[in-house]
């Protein structure tokens, strides 16, 4: 895995072009059935795809808090909401809260989560390929696909069976 994860960033750059290509046409004139095709090539790939052997999110990103999620894990500790903004999160230049740094406080050794149950919304949509609209955030998918080895099989394969 480690291998896959180095080669990871290089490929997408490689790739990138055709892939801002190919999402600015599929934003244009998307197949009707694509919320189907994008359901299926996610379900086929995290058949294969163990993310706890990665966890590469979770290393290198962090993910969007919202007030829910905020609510939520503070809930969980036990401990006021402000409190737990101010222990672990900051707020970036868009403000939304986002964690104060990387790899996140809350991955353990063994890639687990410690708050897996509570987890914020956006990891547990992560990498966000089964998306209802999925065109809408193609955006998202190209920053994606250089960080999630599963994600960037998904486009791999999206881009041949779509020919657009």
């Amino acid at each position: 895995m480690e291998h896959v994860l180095r080669e990871l960033p290089k490929k997408a750059k490689d790739k990138h072009t055709e892939n801002k290509k190919f999402f600015a046409k599929l934003k244009k004139r998307p197949p009707k059935n694509l919320d189907y095709i994008m359901q299926e090539l996610h379900e086929k790939e995290f058949k294969r795809t163990d993310c706890l052997t990665c966890a590469n999110c979770c290393k290198t990103t962090g993910p969007l808090f919202t007030n829910a999620d905020v609510e939520r894990i503070a809930k969980h500790f036990r401990m006021k909401p402000q409190k737990f903004i101010a222990q672990y999160l900051r707020m970036d230049e868009e403000y939304d809260f986002v964690l104060q740094k990387v790899p996140c406080t809350f991955l353990g050794a063994d890639n687990h989560c410690s708050i897996y149950e509570v987890r914020p919304k956006a990891c547990r949509e992560f990498p966000h390929t089964d998306r209802k609209k999925f065109q809408q955030i193609s955006h998202l998918t190209l920053k994606n696909v250089a960080i999630c080895p599963a994600a960037f099989n998904i486009v791999e394969n999206m881009k041949k069976l779509i020919k657009n």
